[in-house]
């Protein structure tokens, strides 16, 4: 091949997915829109000076760059995230009765049992979001298979459930869905953004399912130098792409999924346009809210009646 030749595509990318019909599924009680709700919960599992990394995360709330030292302002802001924010989230949760999915890091649990306690009391599902909150492609692949497994038996302990699901913090690595499927355990990952529904892949001769995640209706858009700038942007974008979800939903059922990070949409304006959010779908209705090894266990069921419905259209 030429240098000017086009790249061939390799077999393991599809750019096809469900293709103009859409996916021909249907959600419980004729549901146009399933809503999962995520609250990503990284407190003390994020990278830091304190924790004995050799860098910290980036600033939350900040515009400066990483110093090369403890960064006290940026610990804090993780901090609000455990000690205030996910109470202010667990009230509106609770008031609503609304179950959610915790994209939870292991570390995280480990320093507030507390938060491990409230998830299985209130029948919260855990998604693993890793054993810290690492960076997974960077990482040999034995000691992402060795992480996987930490991040599995103490979120089982702390949490009172075995994770079924998993999301790596961007990127995965070329292994982590074949180390999914080897563990055994895993019902489904998040690690892709490629669709607004659930999708079977193959991973060597097993079907796996992947539940998509978004960046569109997340709230780590806040972050200096991103998209919303007030809890105005976060609630108009949620708000408008909920509307056209709804409606594609009447002959399409769609899935819809909302990012939260305790110590973002924690703050107190922001989580007041959460809570008008969810005041909304809730006026409007025909919504079923789930978590998403309820969207996952619902999916494996009647998967085949989605394909034949597929083959019908």
């Amino acid at each position: 091949m030429s240098p000017d030749s086009p790249a061939r595509p390799g077999p393991d990318r599809d750019f096809t997915g469900y293709g103009r019909q859409g996916a021909p599924a249907r959600w419980p009680s004729g549901a146009r829109v399933a809503i999962c709700l995520i609250v990503n919960y990284e407190s003390g599992a994020e990278r830091s000076y304190w924790a004995g990394d050799a860098r910290n995360e980036p600033p939350q709330e900040f515009g400066y760059p990483p110093p090369p030292i403890r960064d006290l302002g940026n610990e804090s802001i993780f901090e609000y995230g455990s000690r205030t924010g996910v109470w202010r989230l667990q009230r509106i949760l609770d008031r609503y009765r609304l179950p959610v999915t915790f994209h939870g890091c292991a570390r995280a649990f480990e320093l507030v049992p507390e938060v491990g306690a409230y998830i299985a009391e209130a029948g919260h599902e855990v998604c693993a979001h890793g054993w810290r909150w690492e960076e997974v492609s960077r990482l040999p692949r034995e000691v992402e298979r060795e992480h996987i497994a930490l991040a599995v038996a103490s979120i089982q302990q702390t949490c009172g459930q075995r994770p079924v699901g998993w999301y790596s913090k961007c990127p995965p690595s070329l292994s982590t869905r074949e180390l999914l499927v080897e563990e055994g355990g895993f019902l489904y990952d998040s690690d892709s953004f490629a669709d607004d529904v659930p999708y079977f892949t193959h991973v060597g001769d097993k079907r796996h399912l992947v539940i998509p995640y978004t960046f569109v209706t997340n709230d780590s858009l806040f972050h200096p130098g991103q998209a919303y700038s007030s809890p105005a942007d976060f609630l108009d974008s949620c708000r408008r792409t909920f509307d056209m979800l709804w409606d594609e939903g009447e002959h399409r059922p769609q899935m819809m999924s909302v990012g939260l990070h305790p110590r973002l949409a924690g703050q107190p304006g922001r989580a007041h346009a959460l809570q008008t959010f969810l005041e909304h779908c809730l006026e409007r209705g025909e919504v079923w809210f789930a978590r998403k090894a309820d969207i996952a266990h619902w999916w494996y069921e009647h998967a085949a009646e989605f394909e034949r419905a597929g083959e019908a259209a």
